[in-house]
C-alpha cells in the first residue's frame, strides 16, 4: 500500500469528494475551496513514485533531474465528516488505475460509503448563462437523488480520466458513486472558471447539508466574468466587422445569386475554434486549419498567444 496515513487512524467519513485538474479547473477548484473553507486537515498522502512515469526531464540552471512525482493528497474534516482528495495531475493508464484503486481502498477502510467527483461540461454558451449541473451515477438509488439537489441526469456521453475511472472502480467495491459536471463556455476551457466551480460547491453544500462562506469565490466570479465579457465583446466586434464588410461587398455584386458565405453565431464559432485547438495539440497539421479559420473570421489577434503556444510547448530535439 502506497498511502501514508498522517491523520487520526480512527477518523470516519461517509463521503469522498475527489478532484483533479481539467477544463476550467472546475472540479479541482471546487475541492480546493471546500477544503479551505471547511478547514479540512491533511489525512493521507498517496505515493505514486513507484509507478509514475514522467514525460520530460526538469532542467534548472543547466542541471537536469527527474521531476518530482505529483502530489496526491487526502484531507479530512469532521464537520461535516468528509474526505476531500486533490491530485496535482491526471494520471492515465496503469498509473491512474492504481492511484484510483489505492484511494478507494483507503477511504473504504475509514467508513466511506459514497464517492463524488466534479468536472466541467463545456458547451457553446456565454459566460452570462447560469451554469447547470449534470450528473452520472453508478446506481439507480444515487441517481434518484439528483433532482432534490438540482442535478440533471446526463443523457449520454463519456466521463474521461480519473473522474470517470474512480466511479467505475467504486462501483466494483459496491460504493455508489457519481460525477457532477458544471456547464461552462467551451471557448474558456483554458482559464479557471470559478462560476462553474461555485455551482458545484452549491450542490455539494446541499448534499452534505452544510454551508461555507462564499465571499471569496463570489469575488473571483466577478473578476472572471469581466475577463470573459471583454473577450466576448472583442469576438462579437470582430465578427460584426466582418459581416459589415461582407455585406457591403455583397451589395456591390452584380452577379445574380452571389451572396456572402454563411456566418455562424459567436458562441458556435468559438466552440469550433476550441475544437480545432484541441485537435492541433496532437496533430500539427490541424494547426494549419486552425490558422486559416482564425484568419477567415478576423480572430487571429485574439488567439495569437495560444496559437504560438502550440509550438512552444512541443519538446525540442535533445531537450
Amino acid at each position: 500500500m502506497a498511502a501514508k496515513l498522517i491523520g487520526d487512524p480512527e477518523a470516519r467519513a461517509p463521503v469522498l469528494i475527489a478532484g483533479w485538474p481539467g477544463m476550467g479547473q472546475v472540479g479541482l477548484g471546487a475541492c480546493d475551496y471546500l477544503r479551505r473553507k471547511l478547514n479540512a486537515v491533511p489525512y493521507a498522502q498517496i505515493d505514486v513514485s513507484s509507478y509514475y512515469r514522467p514525460e520530460a526531464l526538469t532542467v534548472e540552471n543547466g542541471l537536469g533531474r527527474m521531476p518530482d512525482p505529483p502530489k496526491q493528497d487526502l484531507y479530512y474534516t469532521s464537520e461535516p465528516p468528509l474526505f476531500i482528495f486533490e491530485g496535482d495531475t491526471q494520471l492515465a493508464g496503469e498509473p491512474g488505475f492504481r492511484l484510483a484503486a489505492e484511494l478507494l481502498d483507503l477511504v473504504l477502510r475509514h467508513g466511506t460509503e459514497t464517492v463524488y467527483t466534479g468536472a466541467a461540461y463545456a458547451m457553446a454558451v456565454s459566460f452570462r448563462q447560469r451554469p447547470e449541473i449534470y450528473g452520472a451515477a453508478t446506481n439507480e438509488n444515487l441517481r434518484s437523488t439528483f433532482a432534490s439537489f438540482g442535478v440533471k441526469p446526463l443523457k449520454e456521453g463519456n466521463i474521461s480520466g480519473l473522474n470517470g475511472l474512480l466511479l467505475g472502480l467504486a462501483a466494483q467495491r459496491a460504493m455508489p458513486a457519481a460525477c457532477l459536471l458544471a456547464t461552462m463556455p467551451h471557448y474558456a476551457i483554458e482559464a479557471p472558471n470559478p462560476k462553474a466551480s461555485r455551482a458545484l460547491i452549491q450542490v455539494f453544500q446541499r448534499i452534505l447539508n452544510t454551508s461555507v462562506d462564499m465571499d471569496e469565490i463570489d469575488e473571483a466570479v466577478r473578476q472572471a466574468d469581466q475577463m470573459f465579457k471583454d473577450f466576448e465583446t472583442k469576438v462579437n466586434e470582430a465578427i460584426q466587422q466582418l459581416r459589415d464588410n461582407l455585406g457591403a461587398h455583397a451589395e456591390g455584386r452584380q452577379t445574380e445569386g452571389e451572396e456572402p458565405d454563411d456566418r455562424p453565431e459567436p458562441h458556435d464559432l468559438m466552440e469550433r475554434v476550441e475544437k480545432l485547438f484541441e485537435e492541433a495539440r496532437s496533430d500539427r497539421e490541424k494547426a494549419v486549419l486552425l490558422k486559416q479559420e482564425l484568419d477567415r473570421w478576423g480572430l487571429y489577434h485574439l488567439y495569437e498567444d495560444r496559437f504560438l503556444d502550440l509550438f512552444e510547448r512541443q519538446p525540442r530535439p535533445g531537450i
